[in-house]
């Protein structure tokens, strides 16, 4: 009976310990979500799973994740109990690319100075056996006085090579000793580094019955995201501009992602999801700050503290493959778009793998070949130079985020640009740089301009003559913008406005001329106005 009793004991005992046994398991990263600021990471791991309790610790997970967001999904009736996300700083494979790189040198002249250690002792090795054969020589009486004496001239010969070769081993090691200790101290620095270390998430599981099942991770790592860039390329006017969409993608989650498909959203999980609600606004007087002895006898109403966020620093580009042989069109047929939510998707069909290195990685993630009309655009109040444009309509569909651009013409790299959607309305001006052909000039018009006192106010006239000329070969589109002085103040008044052959905006001062020149034709303009403002004041930016 007592027998008994010990051995259910000890099952109890060994129940208690299968209940809360613990084992490891990698999950393999299989689809992220790449956001403006941030990513979700979708992970899949298959596990055994015993009867009750049991804890797995899941590694090849990102470190500082959102914990809010962590959601694990099993079947098999199998019950989460709960989920801890932690950070292992002790693996490895979390050292930052750099230090990596450190380490792995230190590896090498490690290796290279135990072998250096090795032929030293071998040497001193054989100048002890030296040294005792010459003891023993020189107390052999049997020899000659001649073949003793060339016998030690062998030895002391053979002494003085390996005593040579014995001290090129010490500097060697030396050397070695020293640079392993640069290294060591900027391994060190790299550490101390903000670099990401990678996680792991410590799941607890309930299972009626033993049982093998599927898991399903998904968690939100604040340390990646992703900015839009452009290629634009016009290979000769009146052509479709083919625009390429890419992506550089930055990640510091403290794991890489290896071979995994990848979606870019244009949403932005820290911007939070709740509508601003407006409060009172009352008004004070303005109460000054008095100082007394010990310090503020009024304190100051306390200023509203403003969120920061975070930016990606600019890292050296480093593209994950050419993106730029490959033909254009060979990307849209990897990527699908998705707009049906708030926030738009690219979803890429290829697989991509992005290091966890802080740098940014190019990825092409959609070609658009656009119908544009061409002209050429000139403001000579701020510059000379005539710009070409290609305007394109229904640019709505094409999803596209304010960036930078990269600009080609004719197959030559021309310089960058800016796409801000936020000033689009109908057509989108994409700029495709100047054109030096097109020769502008800007001068005032000094019989027009003049200096006259009306009573109690000054008129002031301003006259300019400008002067447009097509030096290419073929007619030309082109657009020259100025602009009339606009007045919010009843004092000032801005009179006899002139632009003949202009487009006019009222409200905002716009002119615009749409002119068409042939090849080598000249088109003078005039642009005339005056201001009239009281003679005991001034106006600063006139």
């Amino acid at each position: 009976m007592l027998h008994s009793k010990v051995i259910l004991s000890t099952t109890l005992l060994l129940s208690a310990a299968n209940a809360f046994a613990q084992t490891k398991q990698k999950a393999d990263i299989e689809h992220i979500t790449v956001f403006l600021s941030g990513a979700e990471i979708e992970s899949k791991a298959r596990v055994t799973l015993p009867k009750g309790e049991s804890e797995v610790l899941f590694t090849n997970i990102a470190g500082n994740i959102v914990q809010q967001s962590i959601s694990v999904g099993v079947g098999n009736g199998i019950i989460v109990q709960s989920a801890t996300a932690q950070n292992d700083y002790l693996v490895s494979s979390n050292l930052s690319p750099k230090a990596q790189e450190i380490k792995d040198s230190i590896d090498i002249l490690k290796q290279q100075n135990e072998t250096l250690a090795d032929k030293k002792s071998v040497l001193d090795e054989q100048l002890a056996v030296i040294r005792e054969n010459r003891k023993v020589a020189g107390a052999n009486t049997g020899l000659s006085v001649a073949e003793l004496q060339k016998f030690l001239d062998l030895i002391n010969a053979k002494m003085n090579g390996l005593l040579a070769e014995g001290h090129n081993l010490s500097r060697q090691m030396n050397k070695t000793n020293e640079r392993l200790a640069l290294l060591n101290r900027q391994l060190e620095e790299e550490r101390k580094k903000d670099f990401q270390p990678g996680g792991q998430l410590l799941v607890k599981f309930y299972a009626a019955a033993a049982a093998t099942a599927e898991v399903n991770i998904s968690y939100v790592t604040p340390n990646a995201g992703w900015t839009p860039s452009y290629d634009l390329r016009v290979d000769k006017i009146n052509s479709p501009v083919k625009l390429v969409y890419k992506a550089n993608i930055v990640q510091n989650s403290g794991v890489k992602w290896d071979n995994v498909k990848l979606s870019l959203s244009t949403g932005n999980p820290n911007e939070g999801v709740e509508a601003p609600v407006m409060s009172p606004w009352y008004l004070s007087f303005y109460q000054p700050v008095a100082y007394g002895g010990s310090g503020y006898l009024n304190r100051a109403a306390p200023v509203m503290s403003t969120m920061k966020k975070e930016k990606s620093m600019a890292y050296e580009t480093e593209a994950l493959q050419d993106v730029s042989a490959a033909a254009p069109s060979t990307v849209g047929n990897y990527v699908q778009v998705d707009n049906s939510g708030i926030n738009t998707t690219f979803d890429i069909d290829l697989s991509y793998t992005i290091p966890s290195d802080g740098k940014e990685h190019l990825v092409a993630v959609k070609d658009y070949e656009l119908p544009a009309t061409y002209r050429y655009y000139v403001a000579p109040k701020l510059d000379r130079d005539a710009f070409l444009q290609a305007r394109i309509t229904n640019w709505e569909d094409l999803n596209l985020m304010p960036a930078a651009t990269n600009i080609f013409y004719e197959g030559a790299y021309v310089g960058q640009g800016y796409i801000d959607m936020r000033n689009v309305k109908d057509t989108l001006n994409l700029s495709l740089g100047r054109d030096k052909k097109i020769i502008v000039r800007r001068e005032n018009d000094k019989n027009y301009r003049s200096v006259k006192t009306l009573g109690s106010n000054i008129r002031r006239s301003y006259g300019y003559t400008i002067e447009v000329r097509n030096t290419k070969k073929e007619n030309i589109d082109l657009v020259v913008s100025e602009q009339f002085p606009v007045s919010n103040d009843k004092d000032i008044s801005v009179e006899d406005k002139e632009a003949a052959g202009a487009s006019v905006n009222s409200e905002t001062g716009a002119v615009q001329w749409d002119l068409n020149l042939k090849p080598n034709e000249v088109k003078t303009l005039k642009l005339n106005y005056s201001v009239k403002y009281p003679k005991d004041k001034n106006i600063g930016n006139l």
